[in-house]
């Protein structure tokens, strides 16, 4: 039952994506008023945003997912009396006790919280190979977004490589976008998904509808190999062909049979990182993790190592927008525990409902991760002048140089190299350098990259106005 507002602890969440809105909504239901902030100009996240402009149709996305954005944004409506929408504005990291600083179109504001949950999702790996910065060289998230955000085309042919369920997604949604799919390119080796029959079981609807992507290719002919993966890729101005090669148990590729494919367009994924620097900055306790990088450390009720910040979704452990909808309810009700002691029972109720659910998904789940974990010959694909910081135009030469010369953690390797000293602050090289230091068998000295504040570039001209 839906009472009224309560205004007495101010509870604010970072992002507003399937974790956040989930959060949000299950609060306003038990009568608790929010403040969700996200950087992006519509609420939904990658999964849910959809356009960017009114259209008539979505041919390009499946029904399902046209109906889960349709209900992401019904729930805002819904709730839009308990639940404060701050988007187009970035939350660049902590000042003083309990309070972030915001940056909102070149102005800074200050949001002060009782109760914090951190949202912020993950992102794309980067794999840095001979031509990964070419222009029509994409991740596959980006060409989402593209098609998503304003149905727009990459390109007219695509080449799409790299690991796990979201190439098959993608290749449908670019072909029913009108895109020629030239090829699909698994890493990994088919006998390695049958290794976890049973644990798919754990979801048979969501393998019955990879199955019916599956169909969709191969009746309009599009091929997907297994075992094999991206070499370089090569073009003047732009992107104008693909290398592809069988890849072994270890993902080193065969370049004795490299196939080159034409194409326009490359859609490259290979796993995701948790987008965490401002757990970082929060100073919560964080942990490298071998399939998502830096994450918080946070229990079964989604509570960080500092008392009163929450974390959930994506950024804690990638393992989908049902999962993360389920742990921003968890953190919710957890908040609620500790708001109202009439709400404990209840709450604690659904808490271990959740979780039953949640050990289900994350039973699946974890087929995908460890069918296509990272093999170390991924490393190998870069050549010495291949640029592995993009930033600072940092070559993989000079990694080899820094780790001859002893360097054995991650902050040592940035000092002697400059990576990650750039404006992205590691987003983009820092998961090579973790890998390539674990490589090298320093997995325990490795360390983590420590984020700075404020975490975006902020203009001269936004400190005049009063904080």
């Amino acid at each position: 039952m839906i009472r009224g507002a309560k205004v007495s602890n101010k509870i604010v969440i970072v992002g507003a994506g399937p974790a956040g809105i989930s959060a949000a909504t299950t609060l306003s239901k038990n009568g608790f008023k929010s403040v969700v902030i996200d950087e992006n100009t519509i609420a939904g996240g990658v999964i849910y945003r959809g356009p960017l402009r009114p259209v008539d149709e979505m041919p390009h996305l499946d029904e399902s997912l046209q109906k889960s954005i349709v209900g992401q944004k019904q729930k805002l409506v819904e709730h839009s009396h308990n639940i404060e929408l701050k988007m187009s504005t970035r939350v660049q990291g902590p000042v003083g006790d309990n309070s972030l600083l915001l940056s909102q179109s070149g102005s800074l504001s200050v949001q002060e919280y009782d109760y914090l949950l951190l949202a912020t999702g993950c992102q794309e790996r980067s794999i840095p190979f001979p031509g990964w910065q070419i222009p029509g060289v994409m991740l596959t998230g980006a060409i989402q977004l593209h098609l998503k955000s304003g149905f727009v085309r990459p390109g007219k042919t695509a080449v799409i490589v790299g690991t796990g369920p979201l190439l098959v997604l993608v290749a449908c949604q670019l072909h029913h976008a009108g895109v020629n799919v030239a090829g699909v390119y698994e890493a990994t080796q088919f006998k390695e998904f049958s290794k976890e029959f049973v644990a798919l079981l754990n979801r048979p609807q969501v393998i019955l509808n990879g199955m019916s992507m599956m169909a969709y290719l191969r009746l309009h002919k599009i091929p997907i190999k297994y075992g094999w993966g991206i070499v370089k890729a090569e073009g003047d101005e732009s992107l104008e062909r693909v290398a592809v090669a069988p890849y072994n148990d270890n993902w080193q590729a065969d370049t004795g049979k490299i196939k080159w494919v034409e194409a326009d367009t490359l859609g490259v994924g290979y796993g995701f990182a948790a987008r965490s620097q401002m757990a970082q900055l929060l100073g919560l306790e964080v942990k490298l993790d071998d399939v998502g990088g830096v994450i918080p450390i946070a229990n079964k009720y989604q509570q960080s190592s500092v008392d009163n910040i929450y974390c959930a979704g994506d950024s804690v452990k990638f393992a989908g927008a049902d999962v993360a909808m389920l742990e921003g309810e968890i953190a919710a009700h957890s908040m609620l525990m500790k708001i109202d002691p009439n709400l404990k029972d209840s709450s604690e109720l659904h808490i271990e409902q959740l979780l039953k659910k949640r050990a289900r998904f994350y039973r699946f789940r974890g087929a995908f991760d460890r069918a296509n974990k990272r093999k170390e010959g991924l490393l190998s694909l870069p050549e010495e002048d291949t640029v592995i910081c993009r930033c600072e135009q940092v070559k993989r030469r000079d990694i080899d140089q820094a780790l001859a010369q002893g360097c054995k953690d991650v902050i040592t390797l940035k000092m002697r190299t400059r990576m990650s000293m750039g404006d992205c602050q590691g987003k983009t090289c820092a998961h090579y350098c973790y890998d390539r230091l674990a490589k090298e068998g320093y997995k325990d000295e490795a360390g983590v990259l420590r984020p700075r504040f404020p975490l975006d570039p902020i203009p001269f001209s936004a400190l005049e106005d009063e904080l």
